[in-house]
């Protein structure tokens, strides 16, 4: 297949010079409609509106107008810089100044984000809307995951822990919230998530402090229920810990948004990783450190937990679980069955049963992958503690980043592949700088059989230096977008990882692609650092 370079097409120096005019036109409109809360149950075709598409996680699209025999013509349909402001006084400024999030379509107006900013903008040209800049303040800006909408209103975590409400029509802001208290060092990152009249979110923290997650009323802001990582000295969970002093500054921080089953009503989300890390192997034959490096079920309506299972007991490598509870029914063992699947940092992949939390699989999808010494009874690595910090150091892998880490997976139904992105990693573990003496070998796009947790194909990435890698979206005519590490934007063949289509954008593609259809048109939209492109078919 022969791939296009975006400047090649006929067609894109005429609608740059559209654009350009377009742009220095007055609004035409600014009205973003309301959005029933039960299309976030079923997402229209012309929409995406929650952070994976929908609640499953699957960021996978019915739409297939975009197929492998007409996808070497995409072309470019507009691309749109954003204004990061003035730099930020917080840590990790730098690394906040690429667009991460992934962006929201509701009734044909962009949403997304940046630390401390909000766009809206037409989805059929770029054109800017509204922009909502929140005041200059000393959060961690390592990034932004995006918004949630309820509503006519919109909500976004700011880096100095505040849940704000915003008006979707015109950015303006209806309250704020503060969620944490950025002089304890915390910061936000997560997108929220809206699950009926909840507006689930979590705040982060690298301290050695208690972690939680928690639901806001969408009208006022208020507090709904709180739910802790590191349970209350005496609760199921706290026999897991050392003692009750270590348990109250545990950690466990979850970054990502989860995942919602609306028939169990049950809220899926990974925890972080326990603190402080590099800490000493087990202190006791139960030391688990629960809830930490776990997936949980909540009840959205009361924050109370369901089931758990636990990735990484007593993680000491900095390995949490906040990576995308996929949801989806399939067959496994000849019965149909409810299921989650995780491909975790910790170089292994899970299946599990969501209704109970059951255990189904484990198998290694990073043949590198040595800090473990095998499968215990319950589906867990058995840690070989060999493998921890020392003076002398060891070499583990994966590295301390992970084998895999925020970027968006997806899940292709019609080929049962799992797909995500990550690499294959060392770190030199020392007491001294524990584990930050990192290397990858291998960036890399994989295509995971569910029922087995084997890899069918591989697709290298290119160039071996960073951390950040694409999120990934799938479609219905099988193609699976993402990024490379050279800049390009890729279209590929879900069942091989074949390369179908390229276009350089410049920089690594820095958040999860998403699709949709207006006016009988499928875009794809994605983002390369500080440019928003979006991608069409030519016009019949």
């Amino acid at each position: 297949m022969g791939a296009k370079h975006p400047s090649s097409h006929p067609n894109l120096i005429m609608r740059r010079l559209l654009i350009s005019i377009l742009w220095g036109l007055p609004p035409i409109w600014l009205a973003a409609q309301a959005i029933n809360v039960s299309a976030l149950l079923k997402p229209t075709l012309d929409s995406w509106p929650t952070h994976n598409g929908d609640y499953s996680g699957r960021r996978h699209s019915p739409l297939k107008q975009i197929n492998a025999e007409n996808v070497r013509d995409l072309s470019l349909a507009w691309v749109r810089p954003v204004d990061f402001g003035p730099v930020s006084t917080g840590p990790k400024a730098a690394a906040g100044r690429q667009i991460k999030s992934t962006p929201l379509l509701v009734n044909g107006v962009l949403y997304f984000s940046v630390p401390d900013d909000v766009w809206a903008v037409d989805a059929r040209n770029g054109r800017e809307l509204w922009h909502f800049r929140w005041p200059p303040n000393e959060g961690n800006h390592v990034g932004n995951r995006g918004v949630g909408i309820y509503g006519s209103w919109l909500y976004f975590m700011t880096p100095d822990d505040y849940l704000v409400c915003l008006n979707a029509k015109d950015g303006k802001k209806r309250w704020s919230a503060q969620i944490a208290d950025v002089k304890a060092n915390w910061f936000s990152t997560i997108a929220p998530v809206i699950v009926g009249n909840h507006i689930i979110v979590a705040p982060g923290n690298d301290d050695d402090i208690r972690s939680f997650i928690e639901s806001r009323d969408p009208e006022t802001g208020s507090l709904q229920w709180r739910w802790w990582v590191d349970p209350d000295p005496g609760q199921p969970g706290s026999e897991t810990w050392p003692d009750v002093e270590t348990m109250m500054k545990g950690g466990g921080n979850p970054w990502m948004p989860g995942t919602y089953d609306p028939e169990l009503n049950l809220y899926y989300i990974g925890t972080g990783n326990g603190v402080p890390m590099g800490r000493p192997p087990h202190p006791t034959p139960a030391g688990d450190s629960l809830y930490t490096a776990s997936v949980v079920a909540l009840n959205p309506d009361t924050g109370k937990m369901a089931w758990y299972f636990q990735m990484t007991p007593h993680d000491t490598h900095d390995w949490d679980a906040a990576q995308t509870p996929v949801l989806f029914d399939g067959e496994f063992n000849g019965k149909q069955r409810k299921l989650l699947a995780q491909v975790n940092r910790n170089g292994y992949y899970f299946l599990l049963d969501r209704v109970t939390g059951e255990h189904l699989l484990t198998t290694k999808y990073m043949p590198e992958t040595n800090w473990a010494k095998g499968i215990d009874p319950q589906g867990r690595p058995i840690p070989d503690y060999a493998k921890d910090a020392s003076p002398a150091g060891t070499l583990v892998s994966p590295n301390a980043l992970g084998a895999t880490n925020w970027f968006a997976p997806a899940f292709n139904p019609n080929l049962g592949l799992v797909l995500v992105n990550g690499s294959r990693s060392y770190s030199f573990f020392t007491t001294a700088g524990f584990g930050r003496l990192g290397y990858t070998t291998q960036h890399m796009t994989l295509g995971i059989d569910y029922k087995t947790g084997k890899t069918i194909w591989d697709h290298e990435l290119g160039d071996k230096s960073g951390s950040l890698i694409s999120g990934l979206l799938s479609t219905e005519s099988n193609l699976l977008f993402g990024g490379d590490t050279f800049g390009n934007a890729l279209a590929m063949d879900c069942a091989t990882g074949r390369t179908l289509w390229h276009a350089k954008v410049g920089s690594t593609v820095s958040n999860g692609p998403i699709t949709f259809e207006l006016d009988g048109q499928q875009y794809l939209v994605l983002a390369a650092k500080d440019l928003i492109f979006a991608f069409t078919l030519p016009h019949q």
